[in-house]
C-alpha cells in the first residue's frame, strides 16, 4: 500500500482529536472565531521554531518561492480560516458526527472544483456517486422534529454552514497541493513543512489583527483556555502537517477520499466522549454520504 494512504490516514485521525477538542473550546469559553485562532497560535509558532533550528543546524539553504506559491498559500490559508471557523459554528449546531458529515462534502466539492479549474473530468459513474452525496446531504440537513417540504430546510444555519465549510476545504486542498509542488525537487516532507510554516503564520497573524480590531476579548479567553487550547495546536500541528505531506505525493482528491475514514472516527467520538446520540435518520444520512464517497473513490 503507497505511503500517502497511511499518512492520509494519520491526518484524519489528527484532525478528529483536533475537532473534538475545538468542540469543547467552543462550547465552554471561546467563540467559532477564537477557537479557530487557538489553533494557529498554539502551532505555528512551534513549526516555524523547528523549521528554524533545522536550517540552522543542518546550514540547508531555504528554497526560493514563486508569485505562485504565494497565491496558492493565501488562497488556501483564507478559505481555510473561513471553513474552520463555519465548522466550529456548526458543532454549535448540530451534534458531531453530523457536523463532520456535512463537511464530508469536501470530497464530492474537490472532483466538482477539479473539473471547473483544472479541467478534470467526472465519468458517469463519478457523478452518480455525487447525486448520491447530495441525497445524503439532503437527508441530514433536515431538522429533527421539523415539518414543511424537504427544500426549505437546506436554508437552515446548519446545513448552510457545513456546505460552505466543504466548499473551502475543497478550495483550500487544491491550493495547498499547487502551494507545495511549486517547491520543485525539494524533499517532499520538507515542502509541507515549508508550506503549513508560512500559511500558518499568516492565519496566525491574520486572526490575531482581527481579532484584537473586533473582540480583544477573545485574545485573552485564548490564552486563558491554554490548558486545553495548546492540544487543539499539537493535533493541528500533527493533522496539518500530514494533509500537506499526503498534497505532496498525491492529488488532492484522492488524499481528501482516503481521509472519509474520519467519518467512522467522528462516530466513536459522538457516542463515547460527548454521549450525543445520533438519530436513524441521521445515521441513515451518513452511512449514505460515507457509500458515496466510497463510490466516487472507485469511480476515480
Amino acid at each position: 500500500m503507497s505511503l500517502w494512504i497511511f499518512i492520509a490516514l494519520a491526518a484524519a485521525a489528527f484532525q478528529t482529536v483536533r475537532f473534538m477538542l475545538q468542540k469543547v473550546l467552543s462550547t465552554a469559553r471561546l467563540t467559532p472565531v477564537g477557537a479557530t485562532f487557538a489553533r494557529f497560535a498554539y502551532s505555528a509558532p512551534l513549526l516555524v521554531a523547528g523549521l528554524a533550528v533545522y536550517f540552522i543546524a543542518t546550514g540547508t539553504p531555504v528554497p526560493p518561492t514563486t508569485p505562485m506559491f504565494w497565491a496558492y498559500a493565501i488562497s488556501g490559508g483564507a478559505t481555510q480560516i473561513f471553513a474552520t471557523v463555519c465548522m466550529v459554528a456548526l458543532f454549535q449546531q448540530r451534534n458531531f458526527a453530523v457536523g463532520i458529515a456535512f463537511m464530508k462534502t469536501e470530497v464530492i466539492l474537490t472532483a466538482l472544483i477539479g473539473l471547473i479549474l483544472l479541467g478534470d473530468r467526472i465519468t458517469l459513474a463519478g457523478l452518480g456517486a455525487i447525486l448520491v452525496g447530495l441525497v445524503a446531504v439532503l437527508i441530514l440537513s433536515k431538522t429533527p422534529g421539523a415539518s414543511g417540504v424537504w427544500w426549505r430546510h437546506l436554508t437552515g444555519r446548519a446545513p448552510v454552514l457545513g456546505i460552505a465549510a466543504g466548499l473551502m476545504f475543497a478550495v483550500s486542498s487544491v491550493t495547498y497541493r499547487g502551494a507545495t509542488l511549486e517547491f520543485g525537487a525539494v524533499n517532499p516532507a520538507l515542502r509541507a513543512a515549508l508550506t503549513l510554516g508560512c500559511v500558518a503564520t499568516m492565519q496566525m497573524i491574520a486572526m490575531a489583527l482581527w481579532l484584537g480590531w473586533r473582540d480583544r476579548a477573545q485574545l485573552a479567553a485564548v490564552w486563558q483556555a491554554r490548558g486545553t487550547a495548546v492540544f487543539v495546536g499539537l493535533a493541528s500541528l500533527a493533522g496539518s502537517f500530514c494533509w500537506f505531506l499526503a498534497f505532496t505525493l498525491q492529488n488532492a482528491a484522492y488524499v481528501k477520499a482516503v481521509g472519509q475514514v474520519e467519518l467512522i472516527l467522528s462516530l466513536f467520538a459522538s457516542v463515547l466522549f460527548f454521549r450525543e446520540r445520533i438519530a436513524a435518520r441521521e445515521m441513515a444520512g451518513i452511512v449514505l454520504l460515507g457509500l458515496s464517497i466510497l463510490a466516487l473513490v472507485l469511480a476515480i
